[in-house]
This record gives structure tokens, sequence and C-alpha cells, in this order.
């Protein structure tokens, strides 16, 4: 084993724990780093579940049909294939892990259906906690490997050395304020699987963690990235207390949404209604709220078919565990009141741009999961799509890794799946003074420009704004600082694609471009 690829693998969702499975099944040295505990993951926040081909009357066809048609077109057919053809094998290695799916009394898998699906090919785990479900079995299968695993290590920056990835440099029991001098840690592989910007927005379901730390660490190191203007916005996030995601299969089971005046008012937007794709919907909330002069709109569960409002109490309770505790934690009694929600950001369909066995650009850097731009998702992801890319991609990961480990060859033709538009730096902008640098002021500032709806006027304010502040002198020397920092990058080039994709397409909504389109 003294001559195994040492490969390191950074973060501990569904995808870096899968690489890190696969890169130890094939003999690889393996460490985890993690900002956090291992078990600290967006992975355990994903409510909706994991779609897969499951079912003897689905077909993969309509799995990679439905995934590109919510891409708005700009999948690439390729990614989506491998997606929808090798979950199902993934999803049964997640059975194999212990991964205890949600099955109804003959024994079988029980299926979900969720917007923009044209089958019920969802699967769950205690109702809505899939993701704690997974992160678990996946945390038990690493940690029975010989795989070192450390915890509280805040990626600093890769090292590059003759064009190729040799390693990392970390901060150690980085915990929010403390300072010290970086280490290094050498390999013959590094696979970011950071996840994705929640904190890049006023309004996140991400948890706090979620600083697009791999991707900035890609950028400065010259790796290829891509379609960061599409950032896709959850529509139901409740509109009380810390931010919470109610699950877009609470509207597959029934619920609808509608304005103060009680109108379903979706369909005035897209035939689907509810089950219309995220963008569509998450955009009819936000026009709605702005009618109301800001306030939510309302999620009806009390739509959902019951004979009495206990029985309807009892099917939530046992549906939605998660999503019904945290409606009493609140006070809120969804099952015979709708409750207020609104749309929050929720996921990268861009990243780092790789190919088809996670290879980025630049030699021996490998990304994964929400950090990577597989081209899976297009300009929208499609629900619950997010599970099954870090399981399937992870696996091609950690596979290659070990092959081209031992064939001495790190080639990669990630540069031949770029999108059309990529993020390329700053275009010029009027000058504009650019407040005090915060966290929160910047989190406003990409929450009012950058967000649901764009236009180059408010996206010209941003990127003006932004470049004062990355004009300024810093030396971090704190995670929370290093974070500031990779925030302001992530920022800059999300800004800059959005500014150079002119036309609107899915996630991405250009709201002068729908103008002159009418005029």
């Amino acid at each position: 084993m003294t001559n195994a690829a040492r490969v390191i693998v950074v973060g501990s969702g569904i995808a870096g724990l899968t690489v890190a499975l696969h890169a130890a099944a094939n003999g690889c040295r393996v460490t985890v780093v993690t900002k956090d505990v291992l078990e600290h993951a967006n992975t355990r926040y994903a409510q909706g579940g994991i779609a897969g081909v499951m079912f003897p009357d689905d077909r993969v066809e309509d799995h990679i049909h439905d995934t590109l048609v919510a891409g708005a077109g700009l999948g690439d057919e390729a990614a989506v294939r491998v997606l929808a053809t090798e979950g199902p094998e993934r999803i049964r290695e997640l059975v194999a892990l212990g991964v205890a799916f949600d099955r109804d009394e003959h024994g079988e898998f029980r299926k979900g259906l969720e917007a923009a699906h044209s089958y019920p090919r969802i699967l769950h785990s205690g109702g809505d906690a899939t993701g704690t479900e997974i992160e678990r079995a996946l945390v038990a299968a690493v940690r029975a490997t010989a795989a070192t695993v450390i915890e509280h290590a805040f990626l600093v920056d890769l090292i590059v050395e003759e064009g190729r990835v040799r390693g990392i440099r970390i901060l150690r029991d980085a915990r929010g304020d403390h300072t010290g001098t970086p280490d290094e840690l050498r390999a013959d592989a590094v696979v970011l699987a950071t996840g994705g910007i929640g904190e890049l927005f006023a309004h996140s379901t991400n948890p706090a963690v979620a600083t697009g730390d791999g991707i900035a660490a890609a950028i400065r190191a010259g790796a290829a990235v891509a379609d960061l203007e599409f950032v896709q916005f959850h529509p139901t996030v409740l509109a009380a207390g810390d931010a919470f995601l109610v699950s877009e299969a609470v509207r597959g089971e029934g619920a609808t949404l509608i304005d103060e005046d009680g109108h379903r008012f979706v369909f005035d937007d897209h035939p689907d209604g509810e089950l219309a794709p995220r963008d569509v919907v998450a955009r009819a909330i936000a026009r709605v709220m702005r009618q109301q002069d800001g306030r939510p709109v309302l999620l009806d569960a009390t739509a959902i078919p019951a004979t009495d409002a206990d029985a309807r109490a009892a099917w939530l309770r046992e549906r939605f565990p998660t999503i019904d505790a945290a409606m009493r934690e609140r006070g809120l009694d969804w099952v015979r009141v709708p409750v207020p929600v609104t749309p929050a950001a929720h996921y990268l369909m861009g990243g780092i741009v790789t190919d088809l066995k996670g290879r980025s650009s630049l030699p021996g850097l490998y990304a994964v999961g929400e950090t990577a731009r597989t081209g899976v998702h297009g300009a929208n992801r499609l629900a619950s799509n997010s599970l099954l890319e870090g399981a399937v991609f992870g696996a091609r990961a950690g596979d290659a890794i070990a092959s081209d480990a031992a064939s001495g060859s790190w080639a990669t033709d990630a540069h031949e799946n770029i999108s059309p538009v990529p993020a390329a730096g700053v275009m010029a902008s009027p000058a504009v003074p650019s407040p005090t640098f915060s966290r929160a002021t910047l989190q406003n500032l990409m929450w009012q420009d950058a967000s649901l709806v764009r236009d180059d006027e408010g996206l010209a304010r941003a990127a003006s704004v932004i470049a004062g502040w990355r004009a300024q002198a810093r030396s971090p020397q704190t995670e929370r600082e290093y974070e500031d920092e990779n925030l302001l990058l992530v920022a800059e080039h999300v800004v800059a694609a959005a500014r150079a994709r002119t036309s609107s397409a899915g996630a991405h909504f250009r709201r002068d471009a729908e103008l002159a389109a009418v005029r």
C-alpha cells in the first residue's frame, strides 16, 4: 500500500463520502477533510429524496427527458444519460450500506412525486429525512475504512506545482475566529466536494458552511468554472423564525400555494401550477409578494385530502415528521391554517467544470456534487436529482482517480464540457460608491440585484460595488475572514456570468430581456 495513490477529499456530503468509499475500495489512501464534523454536510438537510428509475413501469428515457426539460434545454445530454442510467445502481449501493428507504405495506419502495417529474420516482427515508439517513449510512461506512478524517479544518487554498494540483493548505481547528498558520497536506489527487454558495444571499436554505470555498480555491488556481449564473431558488421556505425549507414533496402530495385572497396563483404562470419547475414557482411567488407589498404567500396543506383535520394531522406527522416538528416549534398549525412561505437561495447548478469522471480542467483536481458543473442540471435542477448526482459522479470520480493514478495519466476533457457563456471576469461597470464591507451587506446586495429577477442595471451596480470591495487590501487570518474573501470572489464571477448571459434561461431570469421581447 506504500505506493497507493494519496487522495484528499474536501467535504463530507454524499458526493465527497462516495468518492472516499470508491477510492478506498480501489486501494487509494484517502484523507477526508471537513470544515465541521464529518456528519455536518448539506446532504443531511435534504428532505425531498433521491430520484431514480427503480420501478418496472418507469423508464430511464423518461427520467432523461424530464431532466433535460427542467434544465431549459441547456443540460449536457451525455451527462444526463449517465445520471439516469447509473442512478439505480448507486441507489442500490446506498441500500446495501444500510439506507432505509421508506416502503409500503408490501415491502416495496414507496413512490413520491415532485415537480416536473412525469413519474413518481422519488424515494424517501423517514418521510422527509432522506438526507439525514443517507449521511448517517455514508459516515458509518467511511469510518469503517482506513480513511483518515480531519474535522474542523478549513480549506485555504490548493497547492499547484508545475501545472497540476499537489495538495491543499488548511487551517486546522478553524472555528470562526480561530487564527493560525495553514498546514500543507500533500496528495496525488484532490477532490473538491465543498457544496454550494448559499451564504452569498440574504435568504438561503443552506447551512452556514456553504461559502463557496472549493469554487473560490479552484478559480484562484486557474480551473475552469461555468454556469455560475444558474442559482436555483427554492420556492417554499418558512417565513417564520429561522429559514426552514418545506419540501416540494408537500406540494407533490396535494398542498397548494395561494395569495392573500385565496387564489392559486401559480396556474397564472404555468399549466402545472404548484408542480411547475422550481424557477417558475419561485418567480410566481416573488411576483405575488411584490403585489402584496412584500408579504409572503401561503402554503395550504389543508388542501391535502383527508377525512378530517385529525386524520390530516396524523398523516402529515407520519409523512413529514421533520417539517411537522418545525411547524409546531414555530407555533404554526399547518393542519388547519395555511402557513407563510417565501423563496430562498437553494442550489447552484454551475461550478467547477468537470468531465464525466469528475476531472476538472486542472490536472490532479476533481470536483463532485454541488461544487461541480457536470452539465446534468442545465439551467435549472430537476427536483431530487442532486443527491443522485452526488452518488453517481462521486462513484465515477472515486473509480477514475484510482485508474488515473495507476496509469500515471491525469488527462481531462473537461474543457469540452463548458457552457456557451462561461463566467469570464468582471465587465466594465459605472463606478458606484462601495459601502463598508460586511457579509450581511454583500448578501443583501446579491439578494437585491442578482437573485430571482435580474437586469443589467442591477447587475452593473452589484459588479461595481463588488469590484470596489475586491480592490481593498485585506489579509484574512480567521476562518470567517477567509470565507468572506471566497464569497466576494465567487460573487464577482456569479455577477459577471449573469451579465454575460443577456437572455433568460431557467433559473437565470433577465427582466430586461423579457421586457424587450414583448415590445
